[in-house]
């Protein structure tokens, strides 16, 4: 009989852990709070050892038909004039890396899982209790089940985490910047070309994203007491009082924000845990670690999934051997993810105006410098 696999949110990671353990004989069922797919999201990477991930699963043909082809990120004042341009290609890119958006990419990913898992929408675990053979959950909609795995890919929020290792404030540290995403109804710039514009400890800015546009709202805070991530009335109250006045030529961006019913806000968070397992219960993408503000958090996950039904496939009766090894191989993998942050925190939202102008003036220096190799 095949050892039965729970795998908590349909995400990047989660859709990718569906295809390999599917294909390597585990019976898997993925549940999803959300209840249907998201049909918008940030631009991500497959980038690295993720693109030898997604060629094997023989879907890299359709990611390529999706994605962004953006080749630049152009930095411009109030009034629209460009300041500074950095190219793609300056973030050490191989020509067979490809940006495409996070939703698309997810349920490519999950897609290619096919007949290979049960896939529930519009519930999620409530409740999770081990002992030595397995794991009995309890569902928030359907009726109890019992799994020989379960494996939280719900995010940065994870409720897996929280029911098994302990509350979320124990493992999850604002990194004092919040981020909002929501497709807009206009183009800024060309369709290779991101437009960026700061304020001191904001940007703003709009992505081509494939032909359907992508704004997103970045700003320096500390954490906001009492935040709750799913409160959308909120999170329009607060972009609006952090932006009002400092958008420059997106001024009318705002409007939108007004009235978007897709908006995604969150604190860009980092998540530390001394380990990624506790019994039969593991961790894997955004809800183990990962922290990124470039979108290549989720070439990670993707490496991450393989490397867990790998380990799972070795050995499924030896959980703990199992999960050990994953944890070995892959936080390898993520340190540098977390460490990169703080650069990117620099380049993207500039704490200050002397900030802004240093970054603008190394930007063309390295620009220069590149043209004249």
């Amino acid at each position: 009989m095949s050892a039965k696999v729970l795998i908590s949110g349909a995400g990047i990671a989660g859709s990718t852990l569906a295809y390999w353990l599917g294909k390597y004989g585990f019976a898997v069922t993925v549940v999803e709070r959300a209840a249907q797919r998201r049909t918008s999201g940030s631009p991500v990477d497959v980038r690295g050892a993720a693109v030898e991930v997604v060629t094997e699963m023989g879907i890299m043909p359709e990611l390529r038909a999706g994605a962004t082809h953006v080749e630049r990120i152009t930095f411009v004042d109030g009034s629209g004039r460009r300041r500074a341009t950095v190219r793609m290609s300056a973030f050490g890119e191989r020509d067979d890396e490809i940006e495409v958006a996070r939703a698309d990419l997810a349920g490519i990913l999950l897609g290619a899982a096919g007949d290979r898992a049960e896939i529930r929408w519009g519930d999620t675990v409530a409740g999770l209790v081990q002992d030595v053979s397995g794991v009995r959950v309890t569902f928030e909609q359907a009726p109890p089940e019992r799994f020989d795995y379960v494996v939280g890919a719900d995010g940065l929020h994870s409720t897996v985490r929280r029911l098994v290792f302990g509350p979320e404030r124990n493992f999850l540290r604002h990194r004092g910047i919040y981020i909002a995403t929501l497709p807009v109804q206009r183009l800024v710039g060309d369709d290779r070309e991101v437009l960026m514009y700061n304020t001191p400890g904001r940007s703003v800015s709009v992505h081509p994203a494939g032909g359907r546009p992508l704004a997103a709202f970045m700003f320096r805070r500390g954490e906001i007491p009492g935040l709750d991530y799913r409160e959308t009335a909120a999170h329009r109250r607060i972009l609006i009082g952090e932006f009002t006045h400092r958008t420059g030529i997106f001024a009318d961006l705002l409007d939108q924000v007004r009235t978007a019913e897709d908006l995604y806000f969150d604190s860009v968070g980092q998540v530390r845990l001394p380990s990624w397992s506790h019994g039969r219960v593991s961790l894997l993408g955004d809800a183990a670690s990962c922290v990124s503000l470039f979108g290549n958090g989720s070439s990670a996950a993707i490496v991450g999934a393989r490397t867990l039904a790998e380990e799972l496939a070795r050995t499924p009766e030896l959980p703990r051997a199992a999960l050990s090894r994953y944890e070995h191989r892959h936080r390898a993998v993520t340190g540098g993810e977390q460490r990169g942050l703080r650069l990117a925190a620099a380049l993207l939202v500039p704490a200050s105006r002397p900030g802004i102008l240093l970054r603008d003036t190394a930007v063309r220096t390295v620009g220069r410098f590149r043209a004249d190799r």
